[in-house]
């Protein structure tokens, strides 16, 4: 137990998580082929939790409660899915679409599910100073804060995007596995300590 921290109730692996923190996994983005041809509107005409304006976007919006998640369904088949919290969750939601999608007619299949993006965040408790961060990683770092209040920092190793907020909270997206985002934090961690605000 002697390297153990706990997060919530939860300890956490030191050998893992370093700095004590594990980001939280915030939304899952998965894609799938249901593999075969849809009508839209008939989709839309058959389904309650459906909504569809072509005018407005080409898909079939879908959602359902558990787990709590929302569908892109296109006319080729292909499937976006949503708002999942976890990776087992996302393909869940998607297996339980692909049945909806069966249950209406169609000869849906399950092809090529895919984690095609992760979005976790978390709060290393401390204010940070941005100015600082941008200069040193000039060649990582975007920061204006006129348009926008976080400094966006692209990682090249793994390739993932962190907005870093002076609030100390923290937001990484384009993981393809949740172990990417826990290195992306692993590393940055140390440059977010370098550049700790002194509390006045």
């Amino acid at each position: 137990m002697a390297d153990q921290v706990l997060e919530g109730n939860q300890p956490v692996d030191l050998s893992k998580h370093p700095s004590g923190i594990v980001p939280t996994l915030q939304n899952i983005v998965s894609t799938v082929n249901l593999d075969c041809k849809l009508d839209l509107k008939s989709i839309a005409l058959q389904a309650r939790n459906a909504e569809y304006n072509p005018k407005r976007f080409a898909a079939v919006i879908m959602r359902i409660r558990e787990p709590k998640t929302t569908a892109l369904i296109f006319a080729s088949g292909k499937m976006v899915c949503t708002g999942a919290k976890s990776e087992q969750q996302s393909k869940l939601a998607a297996r339980k679409y692909a049945r909806i999608i069966q249950k209406l007619g169609f000869p849906a299949s399950f092809k090529d599910f895919k984690i095609q993006n992760i979005v976790g965040s978390c709060d290393v408790k401390f204010p940070i100073r941005l100015e600082g961060l941008a200069y040193s990683h000039g060649a990582f770092s975007s920061y204006e804060p006129e348009l926008f209040p976080g400094l966006i920092y692209r990682m090249k190793q793994p390739k993932i995007v962190l907005l870093i907020f002076v609030s100390g909270k923290i937001v990484l997206t384009g993981a393809k596995v949740r172990d990417e985002t826990y290195a992306a934090f692993e590393n940055i961690y140390p440059v977010l300590t370098e550049f700790r605000k002194s509390q006045q």
